[in-house]
């Protein structure tokens, strides 16, 4: 009488278990690496933006300053505002920041209010 096991080593059934694992080990290793580069690739180009003050110069013009991160030899595009006492945007520009070889780097900027600001700050940067 032959067993199960002895038909298995005569026919190679016994390879065929181990092959969905190996296939699937696999697909799960292409995986990890995927989403690994997914998440190093939108990081490259990654900018953050903190505001370090403002300055009220009159009823129509608030000086902010602020420093940004980013790639470095990269053109970075930044959004200031000002705002009012109920948060409303009384002004804003849009400020086209040349490439630099620093990480870090610090600007100031003058914005025109149609109104008394009580604070301005970024909104948003991003490479050019």
């Amino acid at each position: 009488m032959t067993t199960a096991l002895e038909l298995d080593e005569r026919y190679g059934r016994r390879g065929r278990r181990r092959l969905p694992w190996v296939i699937g080990g696999i697909i799960a290793v292409a995986v990890v690496v995927a989403f690994g580069w997914m998440t190093v690739a939108s990081q490259l180009n990654t900018v953050t933006a903190q505001d370090t003050g403002f300055t009220l110069t009159d009823s129509h013009t608030v000086d902010i300053s602020f420093q940004y991160t980013a790639p470095r030899g990269s053109d970075v595009v930044c959004v200031v505002q000002a705002l009012d006492k109920e948060f409303g945007v009384v002004g804003w520009k849009v400020m086209d920041i040349a490439a630099t070889q620093k990480h870090t780097a610090a600007v100031q900027v003058s914005i025109p209010t149609v109104a008394q600001a009580t604070t301005g700050l970024v909104k948003s940067c991003w490479v050019a």
